[in-house]
């Protein structure tokens, strides 16, 4: 069973860098913690971190994670269906306060970022520009629930993932971005984590914001993935008609 991972918790919020790192870990509810195996990061966050590893772990379990002479006790709070391309990975959050066995490397690093579609952009570039909206239209668009996070500079917005796409998403918000911002993005869907760059296309009234994805996080494209092959028993062929609001001051109020 997946467990939810809150925003307070830090997780959906804070800096993730994907890099590949060696670590020890162990089950601590076995006896002895049971014998240390070794597994590598995919990603790793100021509270926690996605590891690919060959055992299997539940979410709710503890674990212990070693590096070095740095140790941290942590608690699976997802782990991939062992039938899909992610089998193997799992994320943890540590569950007491003070460092993690790969704090340096997070103080060195910054997240960094990569065209949401590459090949398409170096293929098709100028038929894009003529032709942006039907080009980037053709993708299939799902429903799904989730959270969503848009960050402005310091102004963030909260709100929720109500539809789905390899380019884009609609986001329910109190308090929407005006059309043509630029922002952050991050989004929690079945527990996993995506951080892309996007921007607002039109608002919906009273419903909330159309984004499009401009670029995604390092490593995060095969989550992406991951969470669309989940979702496609419920594509939508075309949105439900909506009003919607394209002049930059509406999101004012």
């Amino acid at each position: 069973m997946e467990q939810n991972t809150h925003t307070e918790s830090g997780l959906l919020t804070g800096k993730v860098v994907h890099l590949a790192l060696p670590v020890r870990w162990s089950l601590v509810s076995d006896p002895g913690h049971g014998s240390a195996e070794m597994a590598c990061t995919y990603d790793i966050h100021p509270r926690g971190a996605r590891l690919l590893g060959t055992r299997e772990v539940n979410p709710g379990d503890l674990v212990l994670l070693e590096r070095g002479r740095n140790r941290a006790l942590c608690q699976v709070v997802w782990a991939a269906d062992p039938d899909s391309p992610l089998r193997g990975q799992f994320s943890v959050q540590c569950v007491e306060d003070g460092r993690t066995p790969w704090d340096e490397e997070l103080r060195q690093m910054e997240e960094q970022y990569q065209p949401v579609i590459l090949d398409e952009l170096q293929r098709s570039r100028s038929f894009s520009r003529s032709r942006p909206e039907s080009n980037r239209r053709r993708r299939p668009r799902f429903l799904v629930e989730g959270e969503a996070e848009a960050i402005d500079g310091v102004q963030r917005v909260h709100g929720e993932v109500q539809q789905l796409s390899e380019l884009g998403a609609r986001i329910a918000a109190n308090e929407p971005l005006r059309p043509g911002t630029d922002f952050r993005l991050m989004l929690n869907v079945f527990d996993v984590s995506l951080a892309l760059k996007a921007q607002v296309k039109y608002l919906l009234r009273d419903i909330g914001m159309g984004v499009e994805f401009q670029e995604i996080r390092l490593g995060d494209r095969p989550l992406l993935s991951y969470v669309l092959s989940k979702l496609k028993g419920q594509r939508l062929e075309e949105f439900c008609p909506v009003e919607v609001v394209t002049e930059p001051l509406a999101a004012a109020g």
